[in-house]
């Protein structure tokens, strides 16, 4: 019998994710734990720092009363905004013993269901939706009533957090009594430090994006940066290298109203969020041809040919310093000024770039040039004019 045995191949590194490299900021308080994964298993690093916490229904005196309002004057139009608040509502209704009296007035009233998610709510209810929008819109819901006319009418308007801007004014502009029905309100979250951490890193470019799946959130983080004195810093970031990335429009209001560019998925859910973050930060990261290598500098880490490669933060400051003018020496002096914390010792360049070397796992994409500096090692005919 032949003993002969065939080495086996070595087996190839897995590929990077997409968003392997990158670090994003999570200011959910709700499905927060679905979107981290979602983001981890793309390969993503998370800081999570809910910038809000909500108020159950059954322990909400302002959504207790405003149901006892509409049981004891029934509402001609009810606006089911979304499934959970929903939900909430018929639950905690049911908790104060008032359900059954709510479904009544709910089944009398015109019911219109902002999507299709809300429909199935109001349908698991055992109630029937009177219409309800494609483009799942608020905007189109409130075209629809205006333009049947809503003076006299009285409109329920059951909310998940705050009512999108003018939506209230509109309607009683309009001539119509609104009774806003406040599911889930948001209030600032007891623990302030995970927050405060993510407006450091916002600032201090410690993360490459920030995710926000609703209004309140945006507004409250933006609120709190202005309480700490670093509401310019913050606002900086969001407008310079880190990205701001909304569920939807409604979402991003309070960050535009700011100058802050966003962007948002064509369908308002998490999942296409997400989808949206692997495409639009992969597409804002360096690559480079060095040393017959592909070098793509991401967030907190570098991918060598496909190859993830974890760097510290002074190695990180080194290496992008030598990617501002690749092939080009950068002398030393100019790479301390890059090094965070540093001081006036050169020689913390050298144990930096030392390490940054090993991190990278091919010491010839850095040259050495004798008492001149480094330099990245870029193919040749790819060095372009130095700035």
């Amino acid at each position: 019998m032949d003993d002969t045995r065939t080495a086996a191949a070595p087996k190839a590194a897995p590929a990077a994710g997409p968003l392997a490299g990158f670090t994003v900021g999570v200011t959910s308080a709700r499905r927060a734990d679905e979107l981290i994964a979602l983001l981890r298993r793309r390969g993503a690093a998370v800081v999570h720092a809910p910038a809000l916490r909500i108020v159950p229904p059954a322990d909400d005196r302002e959504l207790l009363a405003a149901t006892k309002e509409l049981i004891g004057c029934a509402p001609d139009t009810v606006v089911a905004t979304t499934a959970i608040g929903f939900r909430g509502w018929i639950e905690a209704a049911e908790g104060w013993g008032v359900g059954e009296e709510l479904l009544a007035r709910l089944r009398a009233a015109e019911l219109l269901a902002r999507g299709p998610e809300v429909k199935g709510a109001v349908r698991a209810a055992g109630l029937v939706e009177t219409w309800s929008p494609r483009s799942e819109s608020l905007a189109e819901v409130l075209d629809r009533m205006l333009a049947g006319g809503v003076a006299g009418r009285r409109i329920a308007l059951q909310l998940h957090g705050e009512p999108p801007p003018g939506f209230v004014e509109a309607l009683r502009a309009g001539g119509a009594e609104v009774v806003v029905v406040p599911v889930y309100r948001w209030m600032a979250p007891e623990d302030l430090a995970p927050l405060d951490r993510l407006l450091d890193a916002v600032a201090g470019g410690g993360v490459d994006a920030v995710s926000f799946t609703s209004a309140p959130a945006a507004a409250s983080l933006l609120a709190r940066a202005e309480q700490r004195g670093m509401g310019e810093a913050v606002l900086a970031g969001l407008r310079g290298d880190v990205l701001s990335a909304c569920v939807g429009p409604v979402t991003a209001l309070p960050l535009q109203a700011r100058g802050v560019d966003t962007v948002q998925p064509e369908r308002f859910r998490l999942g296409p969020l997400v989808q949206l973050l692997c495409q639009e930060l992969p597409g804002r990261a360096r690559v480079l041809p060095v040393a017959g290598r592909r070098v793509e500098i991401r967030g907190h880490a570098v991918l060598v040919d496909a190859q993830l490669r974890p760097v510290p933060p002074a190695g990180m400051a080194l290496l992008r310093a030598l990617a501002r003018r690749p092939g080009w020496v950068v002398g030393r002096p100019e790479l301390l000024r890059a090094l965070p914390g540093a001081g006036r010792d050169e020689h913390a360049v050298e144990t930096a770039m030392a390490r940054l070397r090993g991190a990278l796992g091919a010491p010839k994409l850095i040259q050495t040039v004798v008492k001149r500096g480094y330099r990245l090692a870029l193919d040749a005919g790819e060095r372009g004019p130095e700035d």
